[in-house]
């Protein structure tokens, strides 16, 4: 949503209204290496991103990682024990 729709910053403050408190992640803008094929075809550097994004969002200490695409839910996934899920799952807590 942050880069096709344009939308940075909805999710924050709708998971806020529901009592959540997000954390300021260091580059949050840039990509975790999923981004469509682009993990397929460029491999090595899909990792790389992977791992600068995971020590970001880990840098806290988070409960949980949240992200509105589920192309960086499922590679983000395969690199922390920290469970990610997508943002719609949390509306119903």
């Amino acid at each position: 949503m942050q880069h096709g729709q344009q939308l940075g910053g909805l999710v924050e403050s709708i998971l806020k209204r529901l009592g959540y408190e997000p954390s300021t992640v260091a580059d949050a803008h840039l990509c975790c290496g999923s981004a469509g094929t682009y993990s397929i075809f460029q491999p090595k550097l899909s990792q790389q991103l992977k791992i600068n994004k995971l020590k970001n969002l880990q840098a806290s200490s988070p409960e949980m990682i949240v992200t509105a695409n589920i192309g960086c839910l499922m590679h983000l996934q395969k690199g922390t024990k920290i469970p990610v899920k997508h943002w719609i799952e949390l509306l119903g807590n």
